[in-house]
């Protein structure tokens, strides 16, 4: 928690947390927070207590070495900043890696935080492997409490039954709270699952600049992005069982969506646009 007194004023702040691990198939949604905390300067506010909620044993320290020499241990945790975006009110930003033991506990522990700050509505970030081609825009999903919430901001529903990761508990424990909460998830290809996966980030930062209402500055995000995906194809290129297995998901996605392809949902797309476009 933070310590007393040191507990900030701010101004309708909004919680968007990430973690390392299940949650974050080509560290997409780490990137989210990362380039958040990266172009909005984020000031530390608290960290919590790694001891707690993690396995050292499974969630090992780490040596840092700089210019040959040993900078000591950093430990694996979770750690709170408040940035404070040009156009007015605070994002907190929460990112760790998923913890180990004691979910429940942890889960309350942010609960409690995000109620000292006042915070009224949370973005809980993932990312998952699926049969997605890389060359289409990079399906997101979502879940929401309440679930009108997730209509009001458009969000593609998520259909996903089964075991979940710390992000599903935080869903169920702040929405239970009354929280406004969102889950918003990217599908990243898993044929090209190592990190780091810029269109996968971009994807959710599109979706989180939505729910923030508020315009977030996309950096070189759109050209490295843009890379990423020449590079895939050209691995592709250079593999004919992988070139005709990327073919049959295109197929397959493009059939998927084409009843999708709606006046309304085209509008809704051009809305978007400009409205980055006035942003900008």
């Amino acid at each position: 928690m933070p310590e007393p007194g040191r507990v900030p004023d701010l101004v309708d702040p909004v919680m968007v947390a990430a973690f390392d691990g299940w949650n974050d198939a080509g560290e997409a949604a780490s990137g989210v927070v990362d380039h958040l905390s990266s172009v909005w300067s984020a000031d530390h506010l608290l960290a919590l207590e790694p001891d707690d909620y993690y396995d050292f044993q499974v969630s090992r320290p780490r040596v840092v070495m700089a210019d040959g020499e040993s900078k000591g241990l950093t430990w694996p945790g979770t750690r709170v900043s408040v940035a404070a975006p040009a156009e007015g009110g605070h994002v907190v930003l929460v990112r760790g890696s998923e913890p180990n033991m004691r979910w429940r506990g942890f889960a309350r522990d942010l609960l409690s935080i995000a109620r000292e700050l006042g915070v009224r509505r949370v973005v809980l970030l993932g990312a998952l492997l699926a049969d997605s081609p890389h060359t289409r825009p990079m399906p997101v999903t979502g879940v929401s409490s309440p679930p009108e919430l997730g209509g009001a901001l458009h969000l593609e529903p998520a259909s996903y039954e089964g075991p979940t990761g710390i992000l599903g508990v935080l869903q169920d424990v702040f929405g239970g709270a009354g929280l406004e909460t969102v889950s918003l998830w990217a599908a990243v290809p898993h044929y090209v699952a190592q990190p780091p996966c810029p269109k996968g980030t971009l994807a959710l930062l599109r979706r989180v600049e939505d729910v923030l209402d508020r315009p977030v500055p996309m950096g070189d995000l759109p050209e490295a992005a843009r890379a990423w995906e020449n590079g895939v194809d050209e691995l592709a290129a250079e593999d004919e069982d992988v070139a005709g297995y990327v073919r049959s998901l295109e197929e397959a996605k493009d059939a998927a969506e084409l009843p999708e392809a709606t006046g309304e949902s085209i509008a809704r797309e051009f809305e978007r646009y400009l409205k980055r476009r006035g942003r900008g």
